[in-house]
């Protein structure tokens, strides 16, 4: 059953940033035939460097692009969650809008409504960044390096300009895959509202990223209808929560909302977005940022898939490594153990096994998994780290390197 949780969580971050991400074979989520009927039977190509504008068909400078944003209440600007260049699109943005109206607020996908308080603190410049790390378990609500997200962090501390966060607390979606909006308890269901499952353009597009992504092959065997009601399920708490969230921030503080979130959560306008705005009519506009694959020219998109959509080249790789492993405590013990066999990350492939009782890194021991994954967040490209394991009471000595062919 761990093991089942564990891809779980694979997929569920694999639809909410896929569809920005290069791929192999045809991305098919970015050609579907929905969203606003008037753009739906048309493409556009997107070139590295290019904003391709939804209303006008063609590429935009990012001065017009930033112009037909003034005074719109909410912006939206997707993101694939490791790809730096996104993050500096984010900023970019950020400050451009900070710029025309200093009324602004950042709502952000990457922690749960209970961490506001640790943000309040974090704005106030109360808290150093370890601090901040440390108090908002930024290692346990999110699991990408927090050095993507620092500049953006950084400045709206320097300006003082409010964050949200608008997620929920991850127990609550895992009971709503798993179980159903039904299974949660009262004061839980007011956290989450009730999720709309009917809308059939959003459940095609999720349903096209969950069969184009390379399913690891544990997941491969199993149910796929199956799989895909309970991932839907969490996908819309997800945009439910965040939607309504969202809403009683700007309704609070009465200032334009940026919202940084997975692409996944943004295309076609059908997600956060469209909830947002049946909660509020308000005007809204959404970025959503491609990769171009190298040698390719351009990339074929619906013309509807977002208000402007911004054409980025592709990586080499990602900024930060990824470690890809998990840990998990265990009660009456102090060490961690090893939560899966790694799918993922520079772990995968490695010598780890689920069950292994992490000894030492580095000669450290670890007894809180935000700690262990704040030290293994240090590390680059070409880095090694050491692991003494306990497996069926003998000890291993275990290397990890950080290379980029195993984290592609």
């Amino acid at each position: 059953m761990r093991k089942v949780e564990i891809l779980y969580v694979w997929l569920l971050l694999a639809l909410a940033s896929f569809a920005s991400a290069p791929q192999e074979k045809e991305d098919k989520s970015l050609t579907l035939h929905i969203g606003i009927v008037s753009y739906r039977n048309q493409v556009v190509e997107v070139l590295p460097g290019m904003i391709v504008s939804e209303a006008k068909g063609k590429a935009v400078d990012f001065a017009r692009m930033a112009k037909e944003m003034k005074d719109v209440p909410f912006i939206f600007i997707g993101e694939n969650h490791d790809s730096l260049p996104m993050h500096e699109v984010q900023l970019k943005t950020i400050e451009t809008v900070y710029a025309q109206d200093n009324r602004i607020s950042i709502g952000l996908e990457m922690l749960p409504v209970t961490y506001q308080p640790q943000l309040d603190k974090w704005t106030a410049g109360s808290l150093t960044k370890d601090e901040f790390i440390r108090e908002g378990k930024w290692y346990i609500n999110w699991n990408l390096n927090f050095g993507y997200y620092e500049k953006i962090f950084d400045f709206a501390r320097e300006n003082k300009i409010p964050m949200w966060a608008l997620n929920a607390p991850k127990d609550l979606i895992t009971t709503i895959r798993m179980k159903g909006w039904d299974a949660l308890g009262e004061d839980e269901k007011k956290i989450v509202p009730r999720p709309d499952l009917t809308n059939q353009e959003h459940r095609q597009l999720i349903r096209t990223i969950l069969e184009s992504a390379e399913l690891p092959h544990q997941m491969k065997e199993t149910d796929l209808d199956m799989v895909f009601e309970g991932l839907y399920r969490a996908q819309v708490a997800w945009d439910e929560v965040m939607a309504a969230n969202a809403v009683r921030a700007y309704q609070e503080d009465g200032r334009r909302m940026i919202v940084l979130a997975g692409s996944g959560h943004l295309l076609y306008n059908l997600g956060i977005n469209l909830r947002i705005h049946e909660k509020t009519r308000l005007a809204s506009k959404t970025v959503i940022c491609v990769p171009v694959p190298k040698g390719k020219a351009g990339l074929t998109v619906t013309r509807s898939l977002g208000d402007y959509v911004w054409g980025l080249p592709e990586e080499d790789r990602p900024a930060f490594p990824s470690v890809g492993l998990s840990f998990k405590k265990f009660e009456g013990l102090d060490n961690l153990a090893i939560d899966g066999k790694p799918i993922e990350g520079a772990a995968k492939g490695g010598d780890f096994e689920k069950g292994d009782i992490v000894l030492a890194v580095d000669g450290k021991r670890f007894d809180d998994i935000n700690e262990a994954r704040t030290y293994l967040a240090q590390f680059r490209w070409g880095d090694e780290v050491k692991f003494r394991l306990l497996r069926s009471a003998q000890v291993k000595e275990v290397a990890l390197k950080f290379e980029a062919s195993k984290d592609k």
